[in-house]
């Protein structure tokens, strides 16, 4: 029988010391395999944590593991995943794919054409509170829905608060996560309209090839704790609310490591994969179209 799936971790900062590396340290189902990050002492910090090698070079890091999971920034995750891709390493990705449409669509065609399994980190879909609202919410014959992502991840003294989220802004970093939530319950998002600035608060009027219709709002820069994040439908029988962020974390985490692992034994395509994470992709570039911190 064979023993946990050997995973390298790409990344060392906040979310990789927070999540990735506890996750997949913690099995049964996966092992840390080591770490590699652009910045040698974070990658070897990390990786000493967890008592499992650093490496100095990015090659040496898929020669030692069976899977790469990435935690890096939109726009560096874009080659390094190719690479692992065609080095036949199935992938555990961020959100977004990448930092640009093109790009994402450059790293979607690359695992596609490597024939390599891909599985998404759109955390709150792996939560049993969110899959259980989808599937009664698909019953619910929702006439319309409002929700969103609104927080204060982008402001003074959040971890997150540095480099591509405070350049790009909500829609790039948390569009993702609302308009996967929103497709999930509604059906895919046929046309959309986005009004604000995606730098302090943006909104966006979305029609469903459903015929229903969702207002979603994405904010990073508000003081709202804790953040909102979810949903609430409407239609001919009342209501139904969503909090996407009433998870219980550490089982989240868990049902990831596990449906990543076997993803990975069985090499068997995961819902939530690189294509999935290509289309959230053209959403966000449909509803940042106009604002020049989300080019195309």
């Amino acid at each position: 029988m064979p023993g946990p799936v050997a995973v390298g971790l790409v990344g060392a900062g906040p979310w990789a010391q927070m999540v990735h590396a506890p996750m997949l340290a913690a099995g049964p189902e996966t092992r840390l395999a080591g770490v590699w990050a652009r910045r040698p002492e974070a990658a070897a910090d990390l990786a000493a944590k967890h008592g499992v090698p650093s490496f100095d070079r990015y090659e040496q890091l898929l020669d030692n593991c069976e899977a790469v999971a990435f935690c890096v920034a939109p726009d560096a995750q874009v080659d390094l995943a190719i690479a692992a891709a065609r080095a036949g390493k199935p992938l555990l990705l961020e959100k977004p794919l990448a930092g640009s449409l093109a790009d994402a669509e450059r790293l979607a065609t690359a695992v596609a054409g490597a024939g390599v399994p891909s599985m998404l980190m759109l955390s709150y879909r792996y939560a049993p509170h969110v899959r259980r609202f989808i599937d009664e919410a698909r019953g619910f014959e929702a006439s319309g829905a409002r929700g969103g992502f609104v927080g204060g991840g982008f402001l003074p003294g959040s971890p997150f608060a540095f480099g591509w989220r405070l350049e790009r802004g909500a829609l790039l970093d948390l569009g993702p996560h609302v308009f996967d939530l929103a497709e999930a319950v509604l059906g895919p998002i046929a046309r959309l309209r986005a009004s604000g600035d995606p730098l302090r608060f943006a909104a966006v009027l979305a029609e469903h090839e459903s015929g229903a219709v969702s207002t979603l709002s994405f904010s990073g820069s508000v003081a709202v704790d804790p953040p909102r994040v979810g949903l609430e439908l409407f239609g001919p029988r009342g209501t139904m609310a969503l909090d996407a962020l009433a998870a219980d974390w550490p089982e989240v985490f868990a049902t990831i490591r596990s449906e990543f692992a076997a993803m990975v034994r069985t090499r068997q395509p995961h819902e939530l994969d690189a294509a999935r994470g290509l289309h959230l992709q053209q959403l966000v570039a449909e509803a940042g179209r106009d604002h020049p911190t989300l080019p195309g």
